[in-house]
């Protein structure tokens, strides 16, 4: 699998996904800036990693989300190629149009960083598929402007879609339906708050991340 994760001005978790992904798929991800204007060729899967791009001036995710980079990625998504968006890459999403709705304040306008539980909605996803339906995982969050927003419309779509791949199962930062991830009408693009990327190993607190990589992976060999 040749991967890329993509690194803007205010990246912090960069380092962490492209650990995850080269101890995961055994290669190393190319590193790709903010200001190229084309990706790399043949790639299979690209991730958005979080932080706080541009330092969440204007909105969070708004001013990245005009990056250079970003016309090849969403002409890369359109194609059918996997895109992952993690934190910060989820409101990048969200402010390119991949992903419906918005990220918004923390409801308590807190920060929050702790390891919270998940349900998994939809087991049938490319991200997803080594989770069983409705299994609990445990997933660091750490985010500020992680409240998920839609309108009821939205909402009731992306449910009657299967759209919703992760729910918080239990109250986290005030997200309309306890969403904590979602996927696009192609199943191709995955955005979420909580990180993967973080738990991948014993060693950093559980292992449950690991699986998202794993089935992306399995999807693409």
């Amino acid at each position: 699998m040749k991967s890329a994760v993509v690194t803007f001005p205010g990246s912090n978790c960069d380092r962490d996904m492209w650990t995850a992904m080269r101890d995961v798929s055994g290669r190393e991800p190319v590193k790709v800036w903010h200001g190229d204007a084309e990706l790399p060729d043949g790639l299979d899967f690209i991730a958005l990693p979080g932080g706080f791009s541009y330092g969440d001036y204007l909105r969070s995710g708004a001013m990245a989300a005009n990056s250079p980079i970003m016309r090849s990625i969403v002409a890369a998504a359109k194609r059918g190629v996997p895109v992952l968006g993690v934190c910060n890459g989820f409101q990048i999403l969200t402010e390119a149009g991949l992903l419906p709705g918005a990220l918004m304040r923390n409801a308590g306008q807190t920060f929050i960083c702790r390891t919270v539980a998940l349900k998994v909605e939809n087991s049938q996803t490319m991200f997803t598929s080594g989770y069983a339906a409705g299994e609990e995982i445990r997933i660091p969050v750490a985010h500020h402007d992680g409240n998920y927003f839609a309108d009821e419309e939205t909402l009731d779509r992306l449910e009657g879609e299967g759209r919703v791949a992760f729910r918080y199962a239990e109250s986290c930062n005030g997200s309309r339906r306890d969403i904590a991830g979602i996927v696009n009408a192609a199943g191709n693009v995955l955005g979420m708050m909580p990180h993967p990327e973080r738990a991948i190993e014993d060693a950093h607190g559980g292992h449950d991340g690991r699986r998202l990589f794993e089935s992306a992976l399995a999807e693409l060999v």
